[in-house]
């Protein structure tokens, strides 16, 4: 028995030995690896045919089983199953979608796939592809054109049983006729359909002048086309797209008034691109139902037949113009569209303008018609080798028969006609030896002569072409203007040039006066100040309206909060059916609460916004730097605050005002407000008052001569002071002491300025009561029990109650 032959420690048992690396490297790794195989192999298009992985293989795998424009249709199914067995080694669906939207006429200018049965509508999905059948465009042949003649590249397929092409011969700029979508990871690709007889107009002036400018090629290429027609509202964005590769198109659906038997209505005929009908009529009837959109009587959908019609009865007492306003903001009728043109070049994603994408597709050509040219030529010099031997031959045709008749075997002959007398080559050799006896006759030689000369005159003219690139791009140029003549169409979607199809808010909103509430608790609600009723909401018992502004439909609110955040919203866009809170209009985070609401129309230009935080920090902001900050619905900074830190108190104020600041230790500082330097919202505050361990602001107002506050502790004991009796100091001191701290009593817990009602909220109640019921007491005072108030209750806000008289 043979012994197994052992190793020694020096000696390495693979070949490759494994190379240390820490998880980060190998994460990277990896993630570059997977990144760059979703760029290159699925996500991206190549910018010479204007295809993605998946759609290359789908149009070669049919164009392998013969599936062309003059053959039957088949299953769809069948096709997906060739693609995925021999190309595509993914899911079926994906590639069924793909091969899908190739038959689509509402997704693609032209389509690459004949279908027939379902495939979808922009509504609904396509059948199961064992119902649906396809087969090859006629578009689709000339993008496989030639594919045959060694015009492109090959390589294995997944698993090396077979070969795909790398890219097509693409003989027309399929990137731009039909566009494409695609999202990478760290890219996305976003181009749309354009005129495939603009685009080769473009590429035909290109050819002709290869130093055109893209201010040339615009004037062949209006925008894109959009298979579903509409409107490009602007031509700004198209530019900007054909010079740097991005940009932003405005799309709105073709409209028109009519009047019917009902009154009139808007009839929608052409919807934007990725849109359909019914999202449009969807969004219509959510709009109508919620309120933002009023005078619509009915909405019916009377498409079919491929045309689209989408009728919306309008109410007679209506500004029709409005309405439809109305139904572009707030439904698909008006979407935006976001070119982005990135494509694979030389396997590297890049953005690209007209331009570039144009040059790479000739550049494309012209080594495809070069290539092709090659094959062809060496396919007749071949041919022509042939030809000239048989027509030799036939001229000693005696001499050879007699050499073949001596000849013991083939190969014994085959060595004869090699050598002298005849001299014939190995291929020549072979096919005379394979003559068929036919062919000897005169008229046989005739054809062989007329092969001849017909062979030399193809040769001369390859040859041409090969040594002349201005005849190269003839033959481009002449093949790029039968494909146009064929497949031309006319434009459908029309760019309207002096309409940047932006509606302003004053286009879609009454300017009606509203008031709008803000509770204590930060529930918010805008009423209609027209007509008799009540225009203050009902918080009900366990809470109160702490601010009530009289404004109108087209002014804005700014809410602050006690993360240093501002919120801006339009008053029309502000709840009207009920109280709603603060955390669902906007994007706030966890426990963020607002601490006050201001009107950007009541508040003079001079005005300051102070803010004071419980760490004891005040800051002025100007309020023509808050005034008109964007309605985000995440808000913006107006405080820089620390993490630890919040903002207890955000009001307006003037220089001539002077800042109250409370703590919980009872201690309080009345300074002049000039005092604090007005600075950027981005930037912190300075120090309003000096505190002392464990102490917290708790609270802050503009105050004036002769003023009276109310101050509240946490068992629920207030009491008014007046401002008077507080001394005027210097900012940043430790203040005087303001509130008696009695045992049981609890730390003081808010400052409000006096109003008329008072409000004191607990976790579970809300007792308003009269100022005169809340005593006068002087600054050291501890304060009496809140009447009402239980005994066990938490004091968390104090806020006087908004005083709004109703004039009905």
């Amino acid at each position: 028995m043979a012994r197994r032959k052992t190793t020694s420690n020096s000696e390495t048992l693979f070949e490759n030995p494994a190379i240390p690396r820490t998880l980060a490297e190998e994460v990277e790794s990896a993630f570059l690896d997977y990144s760059m195989s979703v760029i290159v192999s699925r996500a991206l298009p190549d910018v010479r045919d204007g295809l993605k992985p998946v759609h290359r293989r789908i149009l070669w795998a049919m164009h392998d089983a013969g599936l062309r424009p003059d053959r039957p249709f088949v299953k769809s199914a069948r096709v997906i199953g060739d693609v995925m067995a021999n190309y595509h080694p993914h899911g079926d669906s994906a590639i069924y979608d793909a091969l899908v939207r190739m038959g689509q006429d509402f997704s693609l200018s032209h389509t690459l796939v004949d279908k027939h049965g379902n495939f979808g509508s922009p509504s609904d999905p396509p059948a199961a592809s064992r119902y649906t059948e396809c087969r090859l465009a006629v578009l689709a042949t000339e993008l496989l054109a030639a594919i045959d003649e060694g015009t492109v590249d090959f390589d294995p397929n997944y698993d090396a049983s077979r070969d795909e092409p790398v890219v097509l011969p693409g003989r027309f700029p399929n990137l731009l006729v039909n566009g494409g979508q695609g999202i990478a990871v760290g890219m996305a690709t976003n181009i749309p359909p354009h005129n495939l007889a603009e685009v080769c107009d473009a590429a035909l002036s290109l050819i002709a002048n290869p130093e055109a400018t893209i201010s040339d090629l615009m004037k062949k290429v209006k925008g894109p086309d959009f298979p579903t027609g509409a409107l490009i509202m602007g031509d700004d964005a198209i530019k900007d797209a054909y010079k740097t590769g991005r940009g932003t198109l405005r799309l709105r659906a073709v409209t028109e008034i009519e009047q019917t038997r009902r009154g009139k209505a808007i009839v929608i005929s052409e919807i934007p691109y990725q849109t359909s009908v019914d999202a449009i009529a969807g969004r219509l009837a959510e709009a109508v139902e919620s309120g933002k959109i009023e005078g619509i009587r009915d909405i019916r959908n009377e498409s079919g037949q491929g045309k689209t019609r989408l009728v919306v009865e309008l109410r007679p007492d209506v500004n029709e113009q409005v309405v439809l306003k109305n139904v572009f903001k707030h439904t698909p009728a008006q979407t935006t569209f976001g070119i982005n043109m990135v494509a694979l070049v030389d396997g590297v994603p890049r953005t690209l303008n007209l331009l570039q994408a144009l040059q790479h597709w000739v550049d494309h050509q012209s080594e495809v018609v070069t290539r092709r040219t090659r094959f062809r030529l060496d396919k007749a010099e071949a041919r022509l080798h042939i030809v000239d031997g048989l027509v030799r031959a036939i001229d000693v045709l005696d001499a050879i028969i007699k050499k073949i008749r001596a000849s013991k075997d083939r190969s014994e002959a085959r060595a004869a006609l090699m050598a002298q007398p005849f001299e014939f080559s190995e291929i020549q050799a072979n096919h005379i030896l394979d003559l068929a006896l036919g062919r000897l006759t005169q008229l046989g030689r005739e054809e062989l002569l007329a092969e001849q000369a017909e062979l030399k005159a193809t040769i001369a003219g390859l040859r041409k072409i090969l040594g002349s690139r201005e005849v190269l791009m003839g033959v481009i140029r002449d093949e790029l203007k039968t494909i146009r003549d064929a497949h031309a169409m006319q434009r459908r979607t029309q760019v309207v040039k002096d309409d940047t199809g932006e509606i302003s808010v004053a286009e879609l909103v009454d300017d009606e006066p509203l008031v709008v509430s803000v509770t204590a608790r930060g529930y918010i609600q805008a009423k209609s100040a027209r007509g008799r009723g009540s225009k203050l909401v009902t918080p009900g018992d366990k809470d109160a309206v702490a601010v009530a502004v009289e404004t109108f439909a087209l002014a804005s609110m700014l809410f602050f909060t006690d993360r240093g955040r501002v919120y801006r919203a339009a008053c029309h866009d502000l709840p009207k059916q009920r109280l709603t809170a603060a955390q669902n209009l906007f994007q706030m985070v966890e426990r963020e609460t607002v601490i006050a609401a201001l009107s950007t129309d009541l508040i003079d230009e001079h005005a300051n916004i102070v803010f004071v935080t419980a760490a004891g920090q005040i800051k002025r902001t100007p309020f023509s730097e808050l005034a008109d900050i964007s309605n985000r619905k995440d808000g913006v900074a107006a405080m820089k605050v620390d993490d630890s830190d919040r903002v207890v108190a955000a009001y307006a104020g003037w220089d001539d005002f002077e800042c109250l600041v409370v703590t919980a230790g009872g201690q309080g500082i009345r300074f002049a407000e000039s005092e604090v330097r007005p600075v950027s919202r981005s930037a912190g505050g300075m120090r309003a008052i000096k505190l002392k361990s464990q102490d917290g602001v708790v609270g802050a107002c503009a105050v004036a001569h002769e003023e009276v506050v109310v101050l509240c502790t946490e068992a629920g004991y207030a009491k008014r002071v007046r401002v008077d009796e507080i001394p005027v100091q210097a900012r940043g001191g430790s203040g005087v002491r303001v509130s008696k701290q009695e045992r049981g009593r609890g730390a003081l817990v808010a400052i409000t300025p006096l109003s008329k009602q008072v409000a004191f909220v607990t976790a579970d109640a809300c007792i308003v009561v009269a100022d005169t019921e809340i005593k006068l007491q002087p600054r050291d005072g501890a304060g009496y029990k809140v009447p009402g108030l239980a005994d066990n209750a938490e004091i968390r806000i104090v806020t006087g109650v908004a005083d709004y008289s109703d004039e009905g």
